[in-house]
């Protein structure tokens, strides 16, 4: 990636490394800008058939990132057994509960999953004894205990408390206990006990479950369905069906409404301070925040040293001018051929190219020669362009023999003439001639610090100043506005005539600094910079040398 407001020069060399980067060692390299392409370099672009690299205005580590997108869901309708089952096959102690259309409905923990198949208090009427309480439909008990259905009774799908009831004792016993309690509630699990199982299906019992695989007599199968008694045949034991059955519970009483979630674009930061809140969930869903549909989990353990997104630097080496949130990115190579500023700081030893040439793309070109590649049509346009825009056609005080060198051999492959290149690049997107001034301002614009000040550095290029005079007010109220959005303590906009390489140097800035200024003044913020095209090289310097001479005071 290039820098801020990015230039023609910026965008094509992270065009052309990323490409030379995957012929060579990373094949994963992916251009990228943190701003949009100006009109010229949009041109560029389309004469070169190349797509515009990927624009990411902040490369800070969000939750989506570090989330695991691929994610095991419950349905609300899910019994007990069956969540769990899911969140032990995968080791989990909480699981998402979304709805068939994959809206978030809540977060399931292991803990509420216990409760249900463990409960506190029961119905003080029923003896413990000969009963237990469950809640469950019989279609998911017949589910839970793999049984095959005999007959399935009115209600099979509707989810009710049952009182269950194991036929452990003599058949006169049982026949005293079933008619003591309420037979519509009642749960008969029995072997092959078959006077039991006539007695259940008689006395109307809510569902009679035979164990072992004992299949029940036509007499009982027809007078179970003339009282709508369900019944279910099961291999299983009754000591596991009596456990299983608990199992059949639905998890719909045991999901929390009440969790913290996060927006997939949510700052790693501002997700670690919000859990510092919360100490009890695990695992916390990440929804898109417009439909509430899961998108992805993540827990306390992945915020633990994430991995860090890999950035190469083009065209600069500041994090002042880089892209929101380098300084948390695994900052692995730069290339540049600016000067130095101090603030970039690395955890790690870096590649670190930085070359007194006129652009970029001269670098990345040349890197292309000592691999002995050639780049395609598309990418060689790209390089020159960089090289044409930067140098201004090789009429710099930057350029060098290496960038004239490399124009030559790029523009061959490119198959363009420099010339009429020249004029059609130069002549595309004037922004002064568009009305638009604030791109005018903004769309190559450098910031820097310098002692004690910042200042803000923007240039455009024009064949000729036609275009700038009808315009000037509007361009001066456009560097009014950036100094008071930035905190700015001084704007400048150097506008560059290619034809005859003079510049001319608009400012807004206090007076006792464009007082200082010694080139020749037209009004008190419009200078005339003769024979001064290059910002890096010219007026950069110049302006540092003049703000170190009058540092900044808090009084200014």
């Amino acid at each position: 990636m290039g820098h801020k407001n990015p230039d023609t020069d910026a965008i094509c060399s992270a065009l052309a490394y990323a490409d030379l980067l995957r012929q060579t060692r990373i094949p994963t390299a992916v251009a990228a800008c943190c701003g949009p392409p100006n009109a010229r370099t949009e041109w560029v672009l389309q004469t070169a058939g190349i797509a515009r690299p990927t624009l990411i205005s902040d490369i800070q580590p969000k939750a989506i990132d570090i989330a695991r997108q691929q994610v095991n869901t419950a349905l609300p309708s899910d019994s007990v057994i069956e969540a769990y089952r899911k969140m032990a096959d995968h080791h989990h102690r909480s699981m998402p509960v979304v709805g068939e259309d994959g809206i978030l409905i809540g977060m399931l923990a292991l803990q509420d999953l216990l409760e249900l198949l463990i409960p506190i208090g029961s119905d003080p009427t029923v003896p413990a004894k000969y009963a237990r309480q469950v809640t469950a439909s019989i279609d998911k008990i017949a589910q839970t205990l793999d049984a095959e259905v005999i007959s399935m009774g009115d209600t099979p799908s509707v989810e009710q408390a049952f009182l269950m009831m194991v036929a452990g004792s003599s058949e006169p016993v049982m026949q005293d206990r079933i008619h003591a309690l309420l037979e519509e509630q009642l749960i008969i699990i029995t072997g092959d006990r078959v006077g039991v199982q006539l007695h259940a299906a008689e006395a109307g019992v809510k569902c009679l479950v035979i164990t072992s695989g004992f299949r029940p007599s036509e007499a009982i199968i027809h007078a179970a369905k003339n009282k709508g008694t369900a019944i279910l045949l099961t291999k299983r034991d009754t000591a596991s069906c009596t456990q299983l059955i608990r199992g059949a519970r639905s998890i719909q009483s045991a999901i929390s409404r009440e969790f913290v979630s996060f927006a997939p674009e949510t700052k790693l930061q501002a997700v670690r301070e919000r859990l510092k809140s919360d100490r009890e969930q695990v695992l916390f869903p990440l929804c898109d925040p417009e439909t509430n549909r899961l998108v992805g989990v993540l827990s306390r353990t992945d915020l633990v040293n994430p991995e860090r997104p890999r950035l190469i630097l083009v065209d600069h080496n500041e994090f002042s001018q880089a892209v929101a949130g380098a300084e948390e990115a695994e900052i692995i190579e730069v290339l540049d051929h600016h000067r130095l500023s101090g603030n970039l700081v690395t955890k790690e030893p870096v590649q670190f190219i930085n070359k007194t040439v006129g652009s970029t793309c001269t670098i990345v070109g040349s890197a292309f020669r000592g691999h002995n590649l050639e780049p395609s049509r598309g990418i060689a346009v790209c390089i020159c362009a960089g090289i044409i825009s930067d140098t201004l056609n090789l009429t710099s005080p930057t350029t060098t023999d290496e960038d004239r060198a490399v124009l030559e051999w790029a523009s061959q492959i490119a198959e363009i003439d420099v010339a009429r290149f020249k004029e059609d690049f130069f002549s595309a997107g004037s922004v002064l001639r568009g009305g638009n001034f604030e791109e005018a301002v903004r769309s190559d614009r450098k910031e820097f610090e310098e002692s004690g000040y910042r200042v803000s550095i923007s240039q455009v290029e024009e064949i000729g100043f036609d275009t700038f005079w009808p315009v000037r007010e509007d361009l001066q109220r456009e560097l009014q506005a950036l100094v008071e959005k930035h905190g700015l303590d001084l704007a400048c906009l150097m506008i560059t005539d290619i034809t005859l390489n003079d510049s001319l140097l608009l400012i807004e800035a206090p007076a006792q600094i464009r007082q200082k200024i010694g080139y020749p003044k037209r009004d008190s913020h419009l200078f005339t910079l003769k024979g001064i095209v290059s910002r890096k090289k010219q007026l950069f310097p110049f302006i540092s040398s003049l703000l170190a001479e009058n540092p900044k005071s808090d009084g200014m």
